[in-house]
């Protein structure tokens, strides 16, 4: 048995910080007058009460020690708990949402999907719109500490691969969280701060151009209009949101070293490369098909493309247009880029490049066996090589990923969901990437349409996504309960 102690402490500590972040939404809409305040005022008094009550009631005199077993029950069990008192704002709202919309909206922010239930947002109170960015904030920055500090010792799909040189290597889960932590929000601060001041500068209000910036940086998706960025109709906003998106996509740690003046480990590091290598393919042949079947000039085929091709594949979900009436050739290729995703150590979501390259190396080392069998050379990423342990935790992962995939979506299809909806809605959520491809759930539409039971399912399907799907479902093993 996992030991709940020093996991509910924990676990305590992030309910007060979820309580603090509360009160910046809460000092906007009382500086506004706008009732709402009350709303993130008792919301707050219940997080912090609960998470105060936690942290005092098993608190330790030693730091707590975690073991991986604790590491997978923490980590789970935190994502949840956020997500439960998350929903406290939206439900008591001057507008409020069912526990269903608002379980799904929260789940949506935290996870940096960006799928909404809401519309009419530009006629939302400001604090509520602020707090769907801050969801974003605390889920970006938490999933990177995450995946670069606890997934890592928890030996989840070949993120071992990714340990932090400064972990401790015994048995205990204790990395230098704190160390990986700064890193992530200095660079996550500093790229929102950068954006916001772009945006700005390009003419987006200020309000605007905040929750817009952290969005972008954690590839969320949310927006404070129903539009999304078509809604300023500015092409110098949509080159500064592909930008940020795509510096979202990247390993903080390595963006670090980089703004230190370390180039070669960013541009040096495989996953890196082959995440630009794949975007500049697929934005030149949309490029291409948009000079061929459409009457778009150069630069509007060349701006769509690219911004259609980054929102997707760094698992934004911000939208120009309606990309349902692009075509059949679009559409497909957005249902493939679901599956890829960014960077490990980004905010993005998906398979992540970083496996396919592993697949990659393993499959050319297969075919190189099959013409010398007695080659001995290992498959390698980054110039070192592959342990069978990470060989086969990455595929395990792909067998689960799609496993989950199908059952998922054979579930949401009980509730009456067409083909496309049903697919593409599980897709988009497993891969946090913010709509579908359907015209109820695609990029002109939203979730609120959906029967209760689907957005619950999307739900699971989007944290399943969002914690590297191993790391929930060894929670049903009988194994993980066991002394």
């Amino acid at each position: 048995m996992p030991a709940l102690r020093p996991v509910l402490f924990i676990l305590g500590m992030l309910l007060l910080a979820l309580a603090a972040f509360m009160l910046l939404p809460a000092a906007l809409d009382a500086m506004r007058h706008d009732r709402d305040w009350q709303a993130f005022l008792v919301s707050t008094a219940i997080t912090g009460g609960v998470g105060g009550a936690f942290f005092l009631g098993y608190r330790q005199k030693k730091a707590p020690a975690l073991t991986p077993r604790d590491g997978f029950l923490l980590t789970v069990l935190a994502w949840i708990a956020l997500c439960l008192f998350s929903t406290l704002p939206f439900m008591l709202s001057e507008r409020p949402l069912s526990f269903t919309d608002a379980m799904f909206e929260s789940m949506s922010g935290l996870t940096t999907t960006g799928a909404t239930v809401m519309t009419g947002l530009a006629d939302q109170p400001r604090g509520l719109l602020l707090w769907r960015a801050l969801l974003h904030l605390i889920g970006g920055v938490g999933i990177i500490v995450t995946a670069v500090a606890i997934l890592p010792v928890l030996r989840v799909g070949g993120m071992q691969l990714f340990r932090m040189e400064s972990s401790d290597k015994t048995e205990k889960v204790r990395p230098r969280v704190s160390q990986v932590s700064g890193i992530v929000i200095s660079v996550f601060l500093a790229l929102t701060a950068t954006c916001t001041v772009a945006l700005l500068l390009a003419g987006m209000p200020l309000f605007d151009a905040l929750c817009h910036a952290i969005s972008a940086v954690a590839t969320g998706g949310f927006s404070t209009q129903d539009t999304s960025i078509g809604f300023y109709r500015s092409s110098a906003i949509e080159w500064i949101m592909i930008v940020f998106m795509l510096l979202g996509s990247c390993p903080f740690v390595l963006l670090a070293a980089a703004a230190q003046g370390n180039f070669s480990a960013f541009l040096g590091d495989s996953q890196v490369r082959w995440f630009f290598i794949y975007i500049a393919v697929i934005v030149t042949a949309f490029f291409l098909w948009h000079l061929a079947t459409g009457d778009r000039s150069v630069y509007d085929a060349f701006r769509a493309s690219a911004f259609a091709v980054v929102s997707v594949a760094t698992t934004s979900g911000f939208v120009t247009e309606d990309y349902t009436l692009w075509g059949t050739f679009p559409l497909c290729v957005f249902m493939m880029l679901y599956f890829a995703g960014g960077c490990t150590g980004s905010t993005t979501g998906g398979i992540k490049v970083f496996r396919y390259c592993v697949l990659g190396s393993v499959s050319q080392w297969q075919i190189r066996l099959l013409v010398h069998p007695h080659r001995m050379r290992p498959p390698t990423y980054n110039g070192k090589p592959i342990s069978e342990d990470v060989v086969r935790s990455v595929l395990s992962f792909f067998v689960f990923y799609i496993a989950g995939y199908a059952v998922l979506t054979v579930t949401i299809s009980l509730f009456g969901l067409d083909l496309v909806t049903a697919s593409s809605g599980v897709a988009q959520a497993m891969a946090n990437a913010g709509f579908g491809l359907s015209q109820i759930i695609g990029p002109a539409g939203t979730f609120a349409l959906l029967p209760d039971g689907a957005k619950w399912v999307l739900s699971v399907a989007m944290l399943l996504g969002r914690l590297e799907l191993l790391t929930v479902l060894v929670l049903l093993s009988p194994v993980f309960w066991r002394g």
